[in-house]
């Protein structure tokens, strides 16, 4: 097994300014948050490194954290609280909560991360983003075609593929191009999509009984949040599935490619979070995106599945589970 290592943009963690300065002491900072839940592990490890750089929750820092679970329907009205609440930034994880946030506010700073902050309107550039928005672009429309390229090679003689999509985020184009993509490669590639996480399972059997032979699960915060899901019903239907955090394969998927989950948010996201908090103003501070990226393999997924993976996929990964 190995591991390539994960390249910090803008230089390393230690390199990062502390808060725990003279001209900080005595303030308390004020974050609004807008998520599914605190809990996530990636979240836990924003704040983890936060308090390493001696930003403590409750000593100089207060969070107003608004959790949305599976109720999308309450992000506007929570954008709209934090704006009335005058925090001095708002973190807002995933597209639907990045726009609310932009409605509800155009002067305080927002946080964001979505799979293509440019593509979907968020910025309006990655250099210079403009507005009072920045925050991690995760690069989903180029690692979604990636990940279908590395699904024909995972699996012999692939002639038929489907991707599962979330008709919130996923564009037309782009499916149209990934469609284009394997119309190259002589794969016929059909398209499932969902919008509520109900309808998974749903999507996974059309799939399946139009005789597809492999499954991308496209770039997308509900699709990843609910792979448990997808993990079971790919199981019992014998189809092998690629995910977009390599943590996936890992929990049991059979194949991952992409960034690492707690490291992108951890040591991207973080420093960013420090600077806004500094007074770094939005419009100035570049969207970073992740450059290190990694091909997990779970050999015993595959077994399970009665899949064999060629030797020459093999020796492309980073990590196979055996």
């Amino acid at each position: 097994m190995r591991r390539r290592d994960f390249i910090l943009v803008g230089g390393a963690i230690a390199a990062w300014p502390l808060l725990a300065r003279a001209e900080d002491a005595g303030r308390t900072y004020r974050l609004g948050g807008i998520c599914i839940t605190r809990k996530a592990p990636y979240i836990v490890a924003i704040f983890d490194e936060l308090r390493r750089l001696g930003l403590i929750e409750g000593e100089n820092l207060i969070i107003d954290w608004r959790e949305y679970g599976q109720r999308i329907d309450l992000i506007p009205e929570f954008a709209a609280e934090l704006a009335k609440a005058h925090v001095d930034v708002i973190l807002a994880l995933g597209e639907p909560a990045i726009r609310a946030a932009q409605q509800a506010t155009a002067t305080i700073p927002i946080l964001g991360s979505a799979d293509d902050m440019v593509g979907s309107g968020l910025v309006k550039s990655l250099g210079r983003p403009g507005g009072n928005t920045t925050g991690i672009s995760i690069l989903a429309t180029e690692l979604d075609g990636k990940r279908q390229e590395i699904l024909t090679k995972a699996v012999p003689g692939l002639r038929r593929m489907a991707a599962l999509a979330d008709s919130n985020i996923t564009a037309s184009s782009q499916l149209q191009a990934l469609q284009d993509a394997a119309r190259a490669r002589g794969v016929e590639l059909s398209i499932h999509q969902i919008a509520k996480p109900e309808e998974i399972p749903a999507a996974i059997d059309a799939a399946a009984a139009l005789d597809a032979a492999a499954l991308n699960v496209l770039a997308s915060p509900t699709l990843a949040r609910n792979r448990s899901i997808i993990m079971q019903r790919v199981a019992v239907l014998r189809l092998p599935a690629i995910y977009q955090w390599p943590e996936a394969a890992e929990e049991g998927g059979f194949v991952a490619y992409g960034p690492r989950l707690i490291e992108t948010f951890r040591e991207l996201m973080t420093p960013q979070l420090v600077k806004l908090l500094r007074g770094v103003k939005p419009a100035d501070l570049p969207v970073v995106q992740p450059t290190k990226f990694e091909l997990v393999i779970n050999l015993k997924t595959a077994k399970a599945l009665g899949l064999t993976v060629p030797e020459s996929f093999l020796v492309s990964a980073d990590e196979v589970i055996e």
